[in-house]
Formats: structure tokens, C-alpha cells, sequence
């Protein structure tokens, strides 16, 4: 049972360093940018070149995925989705689902269907055994990824100027234009932030659930999912909510497999149910 919540709660700190930006960006920036899951694709991709290609270890491999996914999010920000801040919800997701589509297009083109592999070093690799149970290194190394990722972004947006600026920016844009704040590059710094998170994520889910070409449709629902549930623009909620569902999600496929893929959705349905803006959501 222990190991089980274990690998629950590693998988859910997974999900919610893919599912965090997204948070950041809908719920602050108030746009539904659905082609999150195609930047986490895409940070993917970028660590399979950069430790094939460039013989760059792992780790070096993850600041590289966040910064080429951050800065691809800023080139699609500034030309494209900028436009769609202002329109309605309905063109923001049709927009941004088609970049999916042209994003897993592109991406059978250049490295064909198969799932990507990529070799950890040693040190991540195995077991250790805690309290008498053996734990996964690397999934102990996901938990301690999400837990500083977590305490950088909530002293980021809550204890720093720029967290201050966006706040403002977020709740009056017209005011904070008018006290000389630079909203659009708040925006797009905003924007850089959470796709170079998912990137980030798309990065370390290569070990854990693959890398192919269907990644940016198949976890943006898992993302969407844990953004539901914990509420929009609530990192505390992201946290909470990734972790119960990461926790649903592994010992219903252990305990009760005939049913186990559907449980994370009927955990979704309970608990919006009863929190219909989410655990943390306050609108």
C-alpha cells in the first residue's frame, strides 16, 4: 500500500509540474491555451536531441528543455496568441488545439512514431530502500524536482517585484498601464514561464510515461484535469490536486484495473461536484 501511494503521489508531482504553467496562464492571464500540452511535447524532443545529438547529460538536458520551449512560447505569444487575448473562448480553443495538430504533425515528420528512450545516468537509476520499503530513485528525484519548483513559484509570484507586477497586471490592466508597468512583457514573461514549465514536465515524463508524437493530446487532458481540480491560478491547488489524482489515477489501475482508467475522471466529477471552482479556485 505504502509503495503504491509512493508511486501515486511521484506520478502526480509529474502531472503537476506539466500542469502548473498551464494554471499560471489560465488562471492568471485569463487565456486558454490549449497547445500547453504540445510545449511539453516539445521540451521532450529537445532533451532526446540534446543527450542524443549533443551528448549533453540529463541534467543539463532539463534547463535546456524549459529555456527552448519558453522561448518557442514567446515567439508563438508575441505573433499569434496575443491576438486571441481579447477574443472569445471558443477561438482561443480552436486556435490552439489546431497548434496540437501541426505540433504532433511535425513532430511524426521529424522523429516518426515510435516512443523515444533516452538513458539516465546511474545514480538515478533503481532503488533505495526507506523504512524498510524500496523507492524508485528517480521518482524520488520527480518529487524533489516539484517540491522546489513549487517553493520558487509561489515566493516567485508572491515575495518578488515581477510577482507584484503581474498580479497588478492580471487584476487591472488599464491601471497598470497607467502606473508605466509594461504589460505585454509581463504577459510574455508570464506566458515563457509556464510553457517553459511544461516543457520542463514533458522533459521528465520521458522516463516515466514515453515520448511520441500523441504526447501533447494525451496529457493535456491529464493537465486540464489537475487544473480542474485545484483550481485556476492556484499553485496550492495544482500541488493538492496533481497529487490526489496522481494518487487515484496509480492505485485504481493497482487495486481495481478493470475500472482503474476511469477513476481519475470520477474523482474529477466527485470533487467538482461538491468544489465546483475547484479545491482552490476562487472564480
Amino acid at each position: 500500500m505504502a509503495i503504491v501511494l509512493f508511486d501515486g503521489f511521484a506520478f502526480g508531482m509529474l502531472l503537476f509540474v506539466l500542469s502548473v504553467g498551464l494554471s499560471v496562464t489560465l488562471g492568471l492571464m485569463n487565456f486558454i491555451n490549449l497547445a500547453h500540452g504540445a510545449f511539453g511535447m516539445l521540451g521532450g524532443y529537445v532533451t532526446v536531441l540534446a543527450m542524443r545529438q549533443l551528448g549533453l547529460p540529463f541534467l543539463l538536458s532539463l534547463p535546456a528543455a524549459f529555456l527552448a520551449a519558453a522561448l518557442v512560447s514567446v515567439v508563438f505569444e508575441r505573433t499569434l496568441f496575443r491576438r486571441l487575448y481579447k477574443a472569445g473562448e471558443l477561438n482561443q480553443v480552436l486556435f490552439t488545439i489546431g497548434v496540437v495538430f501541426v505540433a504532433a504533425a511535425v513532430a511524426t515528420y521529424a522523429f516518426g512514431t515510435v516512443q523515444q528512450v533516452i538513458i539516465l545516468p546511474s545514480w538515478l537509476r533503481g532503488s533505495v530502500e526507506v523504512f524498510g520499503l524500496r523507492l524508485g530513485v528517480y521518482r524520488i528525484f520527480l518529487i524533489a524536482i516539484a517540491l522546489a519548483v513549487t517553493a520558487l513559484l509561489v515566493f516567485g509570484l508572491e515575495r518578488t517585484r515581477l510577482g507584484a507586477q503581474i498580479r497588478a497586471a492580471v487584476d487591472n490592466q488599464r491601471m497598470a498601464q497607467g502606473l508605466g508597468l509594461d504589460v505585454e512583457r509581463i504577459f510574455a514573461i508570464t506566458f515563457a514561464l509556464g510553457s517553459g514549465l511544461a516543457g520542463l514536465g514533458g522533459a521528465l515524463a520521458i522516463e516515466i510515461v514515453g515520448l511520441d508524437p500523441s504526447f501533447g493530446f494525451h496529457y493535456l487532458v491529464y493537465v486540464l484535469i489537475v487544473v480542474a481540480v485545484g483550481g485556476l491560478g492556484s499553485i496550492t491547488g495544482s500541488f493538492v490536486g496533481a497529487a490526489l489524482l496522481g494518487i487515484g489515477d496509480v492505485a485504481g489501475k493497482y487495486f481495481v484495473p478493470e475500472i482503474g482508467s476511469f477513476l481519475i475522471y470520477l474523482l474529477l466529477v466527485a470533487i467538482l461536484f461538491v468544489r465546483p471552482l475547484g479545491l482552490f479556485g476562487k472564480r
